[in-house]
C-alpha cells in the first residue's frame, strides 16, 4: 500500500514506509512529537536501548527507534501476517542489520512476561476499536517490567482512561488529532 508514512529522523530519515491494509499508523507529525518528548526523557543514558513495539502494525515506531538510536534493538510483535510481512519489507528497505531486531508473530498480551522484563521502552498502540486491550495490557505490564521502564501508549482521545499512579509516573499526556499519547515510567516498588 502506498503511503505518506516515512522515517522522521536519524540514519534512515526520509525513507518511505509501507502500510498493511487497514492499518491506522501513528502519523508522521505525531510520531515526531513523541520522539521529541522521548528525547527529553531518555537523557539519562541507557547502555543499550531495548524496545518492544507491542502492536507493531507497519513497525513505524520501532523502525524510528532503529534509525535514531544506533545502540538499540527492537522486538516487533503482531498477530497479522500482513503486518508482519509489511514490517519485514520495511526493514529490508532500509537494509538494517538483522541482529538489531526480532519479529515475533504473536498476540502481544501473551508475551508480556517474555518481553516486558527484557526491554526498557515499550510502544503500545492497539487498534482503536479495542481500547480495553491496551488498558489491560498496561495493567499487566506493571507486574512484569523493571523500575524505570518507559511506556508510550496511544489511545483514542475519547476513551476515558487514567493510568494507575501507584505503579506509573505520568511523564507526558498529550493529544494530537484523535490520538492521545501517554508516556509513563514504572515506579519503584519500595
Amino acid at each position: 500500500m502506498d503511503s505518506k508514512l516515512q522515517i522522521i529522523s536519524g540514519e534512515y530519515r526520509g525513507r518511505k514506509l509501507a502500510l498493511p491494509d487497514g492499518a491506522r499508523p501513528t502519523q508522521n507529525l505525531a510520531r515526531g512529537a513523541i520522539f521529541n518528548m522521548l528525547g527529553e526523557i531518555l537523557l539519562e543514558p541507557y547502555s543499550k536501548l531495548s524496545v518492544w513495539d507491542a502492536f507493531a502494525g507497519s513497525g513505524a515506531l520501532g523502525i524510528e527507534v532503529l534509525s535514531r538510536y544506533r545502540n538499540s534493538t527492537v522486538i516487533f510483535t503482531d498477530i497479522s501476517d500482513k503486518s508482519l510481512q509489511t514490517i519485514k519489507n520495511n526493514l529490508n528497505g532500509i537494509n538494517i542489520d538483522w541482529a538489531r531486531f526480532k519479529i515475533d508473530k504473536s498476540d502481544a498480551a501473551t508475551r508480556i512476561w517474555k518481553h516486558g522484563p527484557r526491554v526498557n521502552l515499550i510502544f503500545i498502540d492497539p487498534p482503536y476499536d479495542d481500547a480495553k486491550l491496551g488498558i489491560e495490557f498496561i495493567e499487566k505490564l506493571a507486574d512484569s517490567v523493571v523500575h524505570g521502564t518507559i511506556i508510550v501508549q496511544e489511545i483514542e482521545k475519547i476513551v476515558p482512561y487514567s493510568p494507575n499512579t501507584t505503579k506509573w509516573d505520568v511523564l507526558r499526556d498529550k493529544t494530537y488529532g484523535r490520538a492521545r499519547f501517554l508516556i509513563l515510567r514504572r515506579k519503584s516498588d519500595k
